[in-house]
């Protein structure tokens, strides 16, 4: 009877073979990718001929100093005030229904169609006009929603 196996023996590569096998893996890659690889170098050359490829080398070769100056940039106080007034903003739009951002814009935009065929008209308006204006349902009701916004941001700010 033959002796169980209990030792496996794998081949050791020399340096030569390692670089060998890769090397035919990377003539595979490249035979398997063509049309990319030729992509990709006809976009090397655009980039060189333009010279965009040359300031990149020369932003990544400074890209220390590049960081400093970017960092200093955004640290600026406006920079870091207009970030912060971003986030507050984007904070105070995700508490409003997007129902009511949407009724509100498309009113606005009616009402600046109707503002403007007002001033091309170029008439003047007089106190009995206001008064008359009150009258008018759409008015009222803009007036209405005025008053109470006012009310809400007087409340606001009182907190």
């Amino acid at each position: 009877m033959a002796k169980p196996t209990t030792k496996i023996v794998r081949p050791v590569l020399t340096e030569a073979e390692k670089q060998a096998q890769a090397l035919e893996q990377v003539k595979q890659d490249a035979a398997q990718h063509a049309e990319g690889i030729r992509e990709a170098l006809k976009l090397l050359q655009e980039l060189h001929d333009s010279g965009i490829l040359e300031a990149l080398k020369s932003l990544l070769e400074a890209k220390e100093k590049v960081a400093k100056i970017a960092v200093g940039q955004l640290l600026r106080p406006p920079v870091t005030n207009s970030i912060n007034n971003a986030m507050a903003v984007a904070e105070a739009l995700s508490e409003i229904e997007p129902d009511m951002t949407k009724k509100l814009v498309s009113s606005l935009v009616q009402g600046l169609q109707q503002a403007k065929e007002g001033l091309e008209q170029d008439s003047k308006v007089g106190l009995f006009d206001l008064v008359r204006a009150l009258q008018d349902p759409d008015i009222n009701r803009a007036i209405g929603f005025g008053l109470n916004l006012l009310k809400g941001m007087g409340q606001g700010l009182k907190e």
